[in-house]
């Protein structure tokens, strides 16, 4: 018989929070605002640059294995003390997500499928053994701190509120264990097109040096950890003309994701079908919330035959030198959709058709179709029956 968590870890520990149930959950009901007295100037809207710009509020939610989650807090923006010896500066106990709020024709407030990312940071919590929380409880703080800063969500199409939910070790410990304290906070940025291009086609470079994830690792949660070591494979990248990195894995050159963003490619497989093809969740692969929504739409309109599956760069070579090829793009929350014109191999360029009908167009028709789409669904344009496109009341 195996021990149960509880007589491995401690009755009081982050386990037997949630497994046991012996501490307070986050509370909506116990909101503090504080709001701020002194308001930042706003900057006109070509003038932000993506995640520069910060509103004037934040919302601050503790948690200790004595006391569980304590009250929430919005207050005004600023920098936050912290002891130099927390295990979230040390061993990258840390996670965060990424949303955003857009403003309607109508002036009201959305929020693009919000649960969906606090299933996904209950998941990374989960992966670095920081306690989890209320999900439908934390998005109506969150709710109250975007109300709160409403007049920063930039009012064009294009723009929005990036909202950046972010968990941290607090716990003043040396020492790779699970946290005794922890913050999770949330802080606002108005942002327009994550490209400074705008919706422009991008070329990836594929090196095969570089690994984002693997089998058994965490490829799959939001942890920064995952983040920090891909800036000198995007500079190599940025030095070979190309935007982004293309991340391959094993021998094999299997594909799994670009940039920080989920990878799709649109061909004519060998059985003669139009297929959507991308990497299946195993574990590496981030479970984009762009993601599911394409791969959803695509699957209830039935034009293309869907595909998650193991594939590898070797299959796009041959597909594009046998003409097989017909586009790709990459897919997240800060991008939504990024067309994708072209990869660099082994000093080799192999060229991806944006639309074989129009040499003039920037993307393939079906970027450019899912593009517009999610946008038209995320500021309320277009109904649809999934409830995806969240409403805040006033």
């Amino acid at each position: 018989m195996q021990p149960n968590l509880e007589t491995i870890i401690g009755s009081k520990d982050l386990y037997s929070v949630k497994f046991f149930g012996q501490l307070p959950d986050i509370d909506r009901n116990l909101l503090i605002k504080n709001h701020t007295s002194t308001h930042k100037t706003k900057l006109p809207n070509k003038e932000l640059k993506f995640g520069a710009t910060f509103s004037d509020h934040m919302l601050e939610i503790d948690w200790s294995n004595e006391l569980g989650w304590q009250e929430p807090v919005i207050k005004p923006y600023g920098d936050m003390v912290i002891s130099p010896s927390i295990t979230g500066l040390h061993y990258g106990l840390q996670a965060f997500e990424g949303m955003k709020a857009y403003i309607d024709g109508k002036g009201k407030v959305r929020l693009f499928r919000p649960m969906k990312n606090m299933d996904r940071l209950n998941t990374s919590c989960r992966a670095l053994c920081m306690p989890t929380f209320d999900g439908k409880e934390f998005l109506e703080c969150i709710k109250e701190l975007v109300k709160t800063d409403k007049d920063w969500i930039p009012n064009e199409k294009g723009y929005s509120m990036y909202i950046r939910p972010t968990i941290i070790s607090t716990d003043p410990a040396l020492g790779v264990a699970p946290p005794r304290n922890v913050k999770l906070f949330v802080i606002l940025s108005p942002v327009g097109p994550y490209y400074p291009t705008g919706f422009a086609p991008i070329k990836l470079f594929a090196d095969p040096k570089n690994v984002r994830a693997w089998p058994g690792g965490a490829g799959n949660v939001k942890a920064g950890g995952n983040y920090g070591p891909t800036i000198r494979p995007q500079l190599e990248a940025q030095a070979m003309g190309c935007q982004q990195v293309l991340w391959l894995f094993g021998d094999t050159l299997e594909v799994t994701e670009v940039g920080t963003m989920n990878q799709f490619f649109v061909w004519t497989n060998k059985q003669g079908e139009k297929e959507v093809v991308t990497a299946p969740l195993d574990g590496t692969i981030l479970p984009g919330v762009t993601r599911d929504s394409i791969l959803q739409l695509l699957r209830d309109e039935g034009e293309y035959k869907v595909t998650e599956r193991p594939y590898t760069l070797v299959e796009i070579m041959e597909a594009i030198n046998e003409g097989r090829i017909i586009e790709s793009f990459g897919a997240g929350t800060a991008a939504i959709v990024s067309p994708v014109k072209g990869i660099i191999y082994n000093e080799t360029e192999y060229e991806i058709p944006l639309d074989k009908s129009d040499p003039t167009a920037t993307s393939g028709p079906l970027t450019k179709y899912l593009f517009d789409k999610l946008l038209r669904i995320q500021y309320g344009e277009e109904s649809e029956p999934y409830g995806w496109s969240v409403v805040l009341d006033d």
